[in-house]
């Protein structure tokens, strides 16, 4: 009897051991006929392989500006710029972007915003932040010394080297090296006679962008009113003690680069009688960089004249160029 039932339970392992084995054996037997055609059955636990698709190619960066060659054909005292990469903090520039000349209306944005600083977050008397507002978008004078005047500066004729206490800490919160006290008698002691460098221009315009300058609630109102500078080198837009300044490096710029965001400028201008020159300066600033030009050239010509250098330069130094560039002659980079 045991060896009856030993017997049945034998036959029935060998017969489920087929039916097991079974289907294993017939993939293997499956696999191996692969090459055949298109009809293979794929062996139990394995993934066909399929070929990833292509990376779709990367869009090109945003044109910005970014240092380069310039060329002009300049006619005059004095030609210089400079161009600060805000990501990385390089500065380059014409081989003479050390060199001096005065800030003339340029520096008001510094003006308003060393005193704005000092507000430390109150909000100024309606009077002097209409003031201040004026002095950057008509670039008006009357209005900048009264700011200037509440920041704690002083007018005074001087054989001192130092500049007045607003200057100076300009020079100290924003590392410039190179921005001195006028040297013209009586003027000395006048803001707008402050000489500064191109290179000290963009660092000031990049103290400004980044906050210490106005401190971080007046910051994003300084440059608001230079985006919001009006009015043109037209006659009908200048006056004697304020004028347009909505020209230069914002009309180098392409809409590539203008629709990104806004662009912040201050422009000082003045057709001087003692070196009979205009002494002309544009500034702009954006989240990426920092550029500025200063001239000074013969006062028979006019001030469109330095208004077209500046966007010039700015043209030249748009990357990626959009199609033709801005055509200028061409002069060796830094000759004068």
């Amino acid at each position: 009897m045991r060896s009856r039932v030993t017997l049945v339970l034998a036959l029935a392992a060998v017969l489920l051991g087929g039916v097991l084995l079974g289907p294993a054996a017939y993939a293997r037997l499956s696999s191996g006929d692969s090459s055949g055609g298109g009809g293979g059955i794929v062996a139990a636990g394995t993934v066909p392989k399929i070929a990833a698709p292509a990376p779709a190619p990367l869009p090109p960066p945003p044109p910005t500006l970014a240092a380069g060659p310039v060329s002009v054909d300049f006619q005059g005292d004095f030609f210089s710029w400079a161009l600060l990469d805000r990501q990385t903090g390089t500065i380059s520039g014409s081989p003479n972007m050390a060199a001096t000349s005065s800030t003339e209306s340029m520096i008001k944005a510094w003006i308003v915003s060393d005193y704005l600083r000092q507000l430390k977050g109150k909000e100024p008397p309606a009077a002097l932040k209409t003031a201040a507002q004026l002095a950057i978008i008509d670039s008006n004078d009357g209005a900048a010394d009264k700011v200037h005047a509440a920041a704690g500066g002083s007018y005074r004729p001087s054989t001192s080297s130092t500049p007045d206490a607003v200057i100076q800490r300009a020079i100290t919160i924003c590392g410039l090296t190179d921005t001195k006290r006028g040297a013209i008698k009586p003027f000395s002691g006048y803001w707008s006679f402050t000489q500064m460098s191109p290179r000290d221009a963009v660092r000031l315009g990049d103290c400004i962008a980044d906050g210490k300058a106005a401190g971080p609630k007046w910051t994003p109102w300084v440059l608001d009113q230079m985006s919001k500078v009006r009015g043109t080198t037209a006659a009908k837009d200048q006056r004697e003690k304020s004028g347009g300044g909505r020209w230069g490096i914002i009309d180098g710029l392409p809409k590539s680069i203008t629709a990104q965001g806004p662009v912040s400028i201050k422009n000082g201008w003045t057709r001087i009688y003692y070196d009979r020159n205009w002494h002309v300066n544009c500034l702009a600033v954006t989240s990426k960089w920092s550029l500025a030009v200063m001239l000074r050239y013969p006062a028979k010509s006019s001030l469109d004249y330095g208004a077209k250098v500046c966007a010039s330069v700015a043209t030249q130094l748009v990357t990626p160029q959009p199609g033709a560039a801005l055509k200028v002659p061409q002069q060796p980079v830094g000759k004068l």
